[in-house]
């Protein structure tokens, strides 16, 4: 069962979301475009490799299996998905469909792992959920049937592998459990590349530096606080804190292209920070016979 969360932890596992919140402004601005499959696989191996050198820890062979699932569940599928409902989608669409994760994880949670399934905590789900809506969705929003389909399925294979994050934590450091899922993730991402995007075009020196942050502080960093916080404070915890990558976005564009915020979004900041006090606040509390 979930144990208490000491803030300190919450604290560090919410700065991975706020950062893959600034994953859009570097992919638009700094990073080539047309490679999509080719920007994922290079988010996640060459972080993943760094730190297996680093570490110089190999898993045995019994854990090889269960870490492809995990790879291909929390990177491979999921950054297909999220690239084929970025494309099919408007960007308010996919990341409203994407705000499902935090109650399929808690679904997962019940069914994977025994954990009760809080009301309190379904209803902070909801609430983030209509947050992300009001800060991201456009009432003109077009709707795809393959890219809801995609960002549906990337929204339940993150969350699937979030949830066996947990039930498949090996006695490994967490940064030597990440650094073995980005490599395994990246591993499965390379024959797609290779085989569906174009060839890496020269770099400049703002690809390059987009690409540094993507690997090392969005990736590295990033799904060790992410994997960290599995393990520490547990998976119904960590999934709420994702509702603040989308605020981080916004405010990445006020501050950057000088976008103004507009009264829903405004609404819909206070209800996802709100959510996510809500959703730490209901996994705290007791549960009633």
């Amino acid at each position: 069962m979930p144990h208490p969360a000491h803030p300190r932890d919450i604290a560090l596992t919410a700065l991975a979301p706020t950062i893959w919140g600034a994953t859009y402004l570097v992919t638009t601005t700094l990073l080539p475009q047309g490679i999509p499959v080719t920007v994922a696989l290079l988010r996640a191996l060459p972080a993943g490799l760094l730190l297996l050198l680093i570490l110089r820890k190999l898993p045995t062979w019994d854990w090889v299996p269960r870490l492809l699932v995990l790879g291909g569940l929390n990177f491979t599928l999921f950054f297909i998905c999220l690239f084929i409902a970025a494309y099919r989608l408007p960007g308010g669409v996919a990341a409203t469909l994407g705000a499902t994760q935090p109650l399929i994880v808690l679904i997962l949670a019940r069914l994977l792992l025994g954990y009760a399934i809080r009301p309190l905590a379904v209803l902070a789900g909801i609430a983030g959920l209509i947050g992300v809506a009001c800060l991201v969705l456009s009432p003109d929003a077009a709707l795809d049937p393959v890219g809801i389909t995609a960002a549906l399925i990337g929204a339940l294979s993150m969350a699937t592998g979030t949830v066996l994050s947990r039930k498949w934590s090996p006695p490994v450091p967490p940064l030597v459990f990440t650094s073995w899922q980005l490599i395994a993730g990246g591993v499965l991402l390379l024959p797609l590349a290779l085989l569906i995007d174009p060839p890496l075009p020269a770099l400049s020196l703002a690809n390059v530096s987009g690409f540094l942050f993507l690997g090392l502080i969005g990736g590295a960093l990033a799904y060790f606080l992410f994997f960290r916080g599995i393990a520490t404070i547990g998976p119904e915890r960590v999934a709420p804190l994702g509702f603040l990558s989308p605020v981080t976005a916004v405010l990445l564009g006020v501050l950057v292209a000088h976008e103004t915020l507009s009264l829903p979004q405004i609404i819909g900041m206070a209800l996802i920070f709100g959510s996510v006090w809500l959703g730490q606040y209901a996994q705290s509390r007791p549960l009633r016979s």
